[in-house]
C-alpha cells in the first residue's frame, strides 16, 4: 500500500480489502447507505478509484456515507484538527499560577476568575490521564478534589455550588480511573460511587453517566459481561444524549461480543456510531472523558477481535496505532496502542505466527503507561490462544511467566 497517498485514502483501501470487497462491491454497499439516488455505476466507480488513489478527497456529502459503509464515523475516517492542549500550563489559560488559585480558594467569597481557573485545572488533569504516571496523577487529583470539596463550606451562589459539585464529580471520576489502573479496585469503586453521588446532587447527567461507564469498565475486566450490559443500560438511561452514551454503547458491544452474540454486538456498535456521528467534533481530544472518533475505532477493534473477524480487527488495530502516534513517533495514547498491539498479537496467533504473537504481546506489556486490569484482560485473550495452539513452545512459557508476574503485582 503506497505511503504517499493520504491516510484516509489508504484506510479506504484497507477497509475494503479487509472485507474482501472489490471496488464494485464497495460502491454497491455505498448505495445502500446513501440518503438519495447516486450516479450510475460507471461514474461512481470512477469516483471511487479517484478517492482510493488519493487524487481527490470525497466531498462533505460522500464522507459520512463512506464512513457508514465501513461502520465508522466521518471524523475517524476523515479527521479534522482538534485542540490538544492537555499539558498547557494553567497560567497560560487563566492568568493564574497554582499557588494563586489555592490562595483564592481560602477567601470567603469565590469570584468568577477563580471558578474559571478551577475549570481549566480540572480539564488539564483529565487531559493528562493518558501520559502522566498514575501515581503522580492520583496525588494531584486527590489534592485538587480536596481543595474543591472544601469550597462547599464557603459562601457560594446556587450556581457556584452546583458547579463546585460538578468539578468535584469530574475529579472524583478521574481519581477513580487512576486508582483502578493501579489495581486498587476497592478504592476505585468507593471513588466511583462518590462521583455518582456528586453527579446526582449537581443534577449533572454526564457525570452520572461516566460513573456508570466506570462500573461497566470494571465489570468487563472482571469477566462480568452481564454486569457490563446492566451498567451500560443504567448509564444510557440517565445520559441518553451525552457523549458518554457513545462509550456506554461501545462497552455494551464489547460485552455482547464476549458472550458470542454477534447481532447484539453489531446493534450496539451501530447505535453508538449513529450517536457519535451526530455530535460536534470535540474541542479537546486529550480529555479522558471525551469520546473522539478515533476512540470509537478502538472499541470496534475490540469487538471484531472477540468476534473472530481477524482482517477487520487487524485493519482497525493498525489504524488505532497510526492515529494515536505523532509524526515524530511519540505515542499520544499509549494504552490504546498497547491494546491494539495485543489485537495484532491475537490475530498473529490465530494465523500461525507464534513469534509475531509473542512479540506483540511482550511489546504491549512493556508500555510505561498502563491500565493493569485492562491490559491483563486483553493479554489473557492472547494467552488463551497461544496456550491452546502452542502450549509446549518455549516462547509461550516465557510469555505466560511474564503475564503471571504482572498479574501478581495487580493483586
Amino acid at each position: 500500500m503506497s505511503l504517499d497517498r493520504p491516510a484516509w485514502a489508504r484506510r479506504m483501501t484497507a477497509e475494503r480489502e479487509a472485507r474482501g470487497w472489490s471496488q464494485s462491491d464497495a460502491i454497491g454497499t455505498l448505495r445502500a447507505h446513501a440518503p438519495k439516488k447516486l450516479p450510475d455505476n460507471a461514474s461512481l466507480l470512477r469516483q471511487w478509484k479517484r478517492w482510493e488513489s488519493g487524487e481527490v478527497m470525497p466531498s462533505d456529502f460522500y464522507q459520512p456515507i463512506i464512513a457508514a459503509t465501513f461502520g465508522t464515523v466521518t471524523h475517524a475516517l476523515f479527521p479534522v484538527s482538534g485542540r490538544r492542549d492537555g499539558n498547557a500550563e494553567i497560567a497560560v489559560a487563566s492568568g493564574m499560577e497554582t499557588l494563586d488559585i489555592v490562595s483564592r480558594l481560602q477567601a470567603s467569597d469565590v469570584d468568577n476568575a477563580t471558578m474559571d481557573a478551577l475549570r481549566i485545572t480540572a480539564d488539564r488533569l483529565c487531559s493528562e490521564y493518558a501520559l502522566l504516571p498514575p501515581g503522580q496523577l492520583a496525588v494531584e487529583g486527590r489534592q485538587w478534589l480536596k481543595r474543591v470539596a472544601g469550597l462547599q463550606s464557603q459562601r457560594l451562589t446556587l450556581a457556584q455550588h452546583r458547579e463546585v459539585l460538578a468539578l468535584a464529580g469530574w475529579l472524583a471520576l478521574l481519581v477513580g480511573c487512576v486508582e483502578y489502573d493501579m489495581g486498587d479496585r476497592r478504592a476505585a469503586e468507593s471513588t466511583r460511587r462518590a462521583a455518582l453521588s456528586l453527579g446526582a446532587e449537581a443534577e449533572h447527567a454526564e457525570i452520572q453517566g461516566w460513573a456508570h461507564e466506570m462500573r461497566a469498565w470494571f465489570a468487563i475486566t472482571a469477566g462480568d459481561y452481564r454486569g457490563v450490559i446492566a451498567a451500560s443500560n443504567a448509564g444510557i438511561e440517565v445520559a441518553p444524549h451525552q457523549g458518554v452514551a457513545v462509550q456506554l454503547a461501545a462497552q455494551e458491544a464489547k460485552a455482547w461480543a464476549r458472550l458470542g452474540d454477534r447481532r447484539q454486538a453489531e446493534v450496539a456498535l451501530d447505535r453508538g456510531r449513529r450517536l457519535l456521528e451526530g455530535m460536534p467534533y470535540p474541542e479537546n481530544l486529550d480529555n479522558h472523558f471525551v469520546v473522539d472518533p478515533a476512540k470509537y475505532d478502538f472499541y470496534v477493534m475490540d469487538a471484531y477481535r472477540m468476534l473472530g473477524e481477524n482482517r477487520l480487527a487487524q485493519t482497525l488495530a493498525e489504524e488505532v496505532i497510526r492515529a494515536s502516534t505523532d509524526y515524530d513517533g511519540t505515542e499520544r495514547s499509549p494504552m490504546r496502542i498497547a491494546e491494539a498491539r495485543l489485537t495484532l498479537g491475537v490475530v498473529a496467533a490465530r494465523e500461525g505466527d507464534l513469534e509475531g504473537a509473542v512479540n506483540y504481546g511482550e511489546w504491549a506489556l512493556r508500555s510505561e503507561r498502563q491500565s493493569l486490569p485492562s491490559i491483563l484482560a486483553v493479554s489473557r485473550e492472547l494467552a488463551t490462544v497461544v496456550s491452546k495452539n502452542y502450549a509446549e513452545a518455549p516462547a509461550t512459557r516465557s510469555y505466560l511467566d511474564h503475564l503471571n508476574t504482572l498479574a501478581k503485582v495487580s493483586m
